[in-house]
């Protein structure tokens, strides 16, 4: 029996990898959609959304939001395609996104903390569901 057949990953491996990528592609589309926003769109939302979108951050958040979402997006591929590099570009993922979510809470005092603590939470667990594949071997 070949080596390749025992280290095949189960069903819910692609289904926590499909939901990872949709989640990370959501995330890219935030982005994308924070750093194209017009003041038109803007004045269009509701109060607290505006006040979120208005607050002038520095580059260094918006080069970690960028890191984040995009690193994370680009782990989820290559966990799809059973890359071991994912695990690093989810540990990436998590740094930038652990700092700019902590600095979004500290900084503007009404925004919502669920959010941000999920988004820790689900990179955190991104980064240890990556190392348990490697050590299934599932991810080469």
């Amino acid at each position: 029996m070949t080596n390749s057949l025992t280290n095949k990953p189960p069903v819910w491996f692609w289904i926590i990898a499909v939901i990872a990528l949709l989640w990370n592609i959501m995330g890219v589309m935030a982005y994308i959609g924070q750093a194209f926003i017009t003041d038109e769109l803007i004045a269009q939302m509701p109060q607290e959304q505006q006040a979120e979108m208005l607050y002038e951050h520095p580059a260094w958040y918006t080069a970690l939001f960028a890191l984040a979402v995009f690193c994370g997006a680009l782990a989820c591929i290559a966990l799809l395609i059973r890359k071991k590099w994912a695990y690093y570009l989810f540990i990436v993922s998590f740094i930038c996104a652990t700092i700019q979510q902590v600095y979004l809470m500290i900084e503007i005092e009404n925004v919502s903390k669920i959010m941000p603590i999920m988004i820790i939470i689900v990179c955190a667990f991104l980064v240890w569901f990556s190392k348990h594949s490697i050590s299934k071997t599932w991810i080469k």
